[in-house]
């Protein structure tokens, strides 16, 4: 199992010296949308040029546009780009199509999906990398994971990838293992912690010993 940290919460600089704390146990760092709303693309090159060993995320969340985006965010330096699992096929499609020819992967964020298991099935047909269940920020404030989801996609897909994120940290770190995604997605159970380079150690340690 894989794992990426996801940033969220800070500018350019935060970011670089966070990922040095943590860098010998993750293996993506995610950009995440408030940081590309505040930084742009800079922020992807950045960390990119920063870290040249680690895997860049962009987690420009494409609903539209897909080649052209994914064209972009290639330049910046993105290894692993997101579009919405609920934009439309040709998206999707284009993405895919824009990917291949720059060597990058397609991650298909799931968030907010009505039909996951059905989406998951024709997501997985078109082509794409990672299928990522993904409960977002304003739900966990009311207590929902992912996991459950996660179990779900994990039955019907055939050829992509799986991950999870969504709120997990090291006391939601086990339900996450048990369902064995090929990478988990960990932002603040790690970056906002007090110990962001133990707390790192601690669930790389229990990835292993779950794979």
């Amino acid at each position: 199992m894989k794992l990426q940290l996801a940033l969220d919460l800070v500018n350019i600089p935060e970011a670089i010296e966070l990922v040095k704390q943590v860098e010998e146990y993750v293996d993506i760092v995610e950009i995440g949308t408030p940081v590309i709303i505040n930084e742009g693309l800079h922020a992807v090159k950045a960390m990119k040029e920063a870290f040249p060993s680690l895997q860049v995320l962009a987690d420009l969340k494409i609903m539209d546009a897909g080649g052209y985006e994914i064209m972009k965010a290639s330049e910046a330096g993105a290894d692993i780009i997101t579009v919405l699992g609920a934009t439309d096929d040709l998206t999707i499609k284009g993405a895919v199509e824009e990917a291949r020819k720059q060597g990058k992967s397609i991650m298909v964020d799931m968030i907010n999906v009505k039909n996951i298991e059905q989406r998951a099935q024709e997501v997985d047909a078109l082509g794409v990398d990672y299928i990522c269940v993904h409960t977002g920020y304003d739900l966990q404030a009311v207590g929902k994971d992912s996991f459950e989801e996660l179990q779900t996609i994990k039955r019907v897909v055939k050829h992509a990838k799986t991950a999870v994120a969504g709120g997990i940290k090291l006391a939601t770190l086990p339900a996450a293992i048990q369902a064995q995604p090929d990478l988990v997605i960990v932002g603040g159970g790690i970056a906002t912690q007090e110990d962001p380079r133990s707390v790192a150690r601690e669930i790389r340690n229990q990835l292993n010993q779950g794979a």
